[in-house]
């Protein structure tokens, strides 16, 4: 089905495309693609007048925003970041215009303004991209369809840190709650609606 988007209420949504996160291993798309078909993504939707919206997470300095539930699998173990970790890849932006949500655990819109500021723009669809698919992005997703957001999410934009975890959640959640669509699909429908 081809894809139609109306750039006016459309928002891309680039979750933790920040320069610490970017620097990790990825899979199955290698960062770099990443970083690079998300700015394609908004360089055209800022040109068909669209909103631009760059997640970044990283906690307090203290740490005692951190979540500490009792989990299987350890948790990340803080460690000193660099300056720059939580800094939004400079391919990405920001550009005058754009939105920058600093969240301090997986979800965008958990302790943010990100739905106001949606909202107050007339976004009815976002386009979701970032890294990590099965974590960020996922959880970002159902809090959206929650919501009610048409989402497209933008397969080849995003990556998980195995591609067994990618392509789960591409196959099995994303379908439920949106359409996945290519960086190409993207750009070809906001080219249309120009």
């Amino acid at each position: 089905m081809d894809l139609e988007l109306d750039p006016a209420r459309t928002a891309l949504v680039s979750i933790d495309l920040q320069r610490g996160i970017a620097a990790g291993p990825v899979a199955p798309h290698p960062a770099s693609d990443i970083v690079a078909r998300a700015a394609e993504m908004a360089r055209a939707l800022r040109a068909a007048g669209g909103t631009v919206v760059l997640v970044r997470v990283t906690p307090s300095a203290d740490w005692r925003d951190a979540l500490h539930p009792l989990t299987d699998t350890p948790p990340w173990t803080p460690a000193p970041q660099p300056a720059d970790w939580a800094e939004i890849h400079p391919e990405l932006g920001p550009v005058a215009g754009d939105i920058v949500i600093t969240k301090r655990q997986w979800g965008a819109f958990y302790g943010t303004e990100l739905d106001l500021q949606l909202r107050r723009r007339g976004v009815d669809t976002i386009l979701l991209a970032g890294i990590s698919t099965n974590v960020g992005v996922e959880s970002t997703a159902r809090d959206a369809y929650e919501r009610g957001y048409q989402q497209v999410f933008v397969e080849d934009a995003m990556s998980a840190r195995s591609a067994d975890d990618h392509e789960h959640t591409v196959r099995s959640v994303f379908p439920r709650i949106g359409r996945v669509r290519s960086t190409a699909d993207v750009l070809a429908a906001l080219r249309s609606a120009s």
